[in-house]
């Protein structure tokens, strides 16, 4: 294979793998903010203090960050921003260790499958969206 065959293999990869992950938080960050209220009452279920305050952020990392993936705008702290916010939210939202036995197996495959997710993006910031960016326009991948 050429090297201009790796390269665009790899910047086509990288694409697919920004649009494919923003797929999963920019209709989430969307559904939270049509359903507010909704999301502030289910943060304050689980315990977590200022609801109001952490839907808002919610919303704003999982919309504010997917754009940038899709971009490929500042990719690597969006990459970094999303990882943070799927990796705390797993550990309050799919506690597949404090839930009713019948509960466990659900709970267990949402938490493990966030934190694949995680890593797809620490591995997106670490190496960065690719050519086909905003990011390589600007010399920031």
């Amino acid at each position: 294979m050429s090297t201009s065959t790796i390269s665009s293999t790899q910047n086509a990869a990288a694409l697919a793998g920004r649009l494919l992950l923003a797929a999963l938080f920019i209709p989430a960050g969307l559904s939270k903010l049509t359903g507010f209220q909704g999301t502030v009452g289910y943060i304050s279920s689980v315990g977590l203090p200022m609801p109001s305050i952490a839907a808002a952020l919610a919303v704003m990392v999982e919309i504010g960050a997917g754009l940038a993936l899709i971009a490929g705008a500042k990719t690597r702290i969006a990459a970094l921003a999303l990882a943070g916010f799927t990796l705390v939210a797993s550990f309050f939202f799919h506690a597949y260790w404090g839930v009713p036995a019948e509960q466990q197996m659900v709970q267990q495959l949402l938490f493990f499958k966030n934190i694949a997710v995680v890593g797809g993006l620490l591995t997106l910031a670490a190496w960065g969206a690719g050519d086909w960016s905003l990011d390589a326009r600007s010399n920031n991948v």
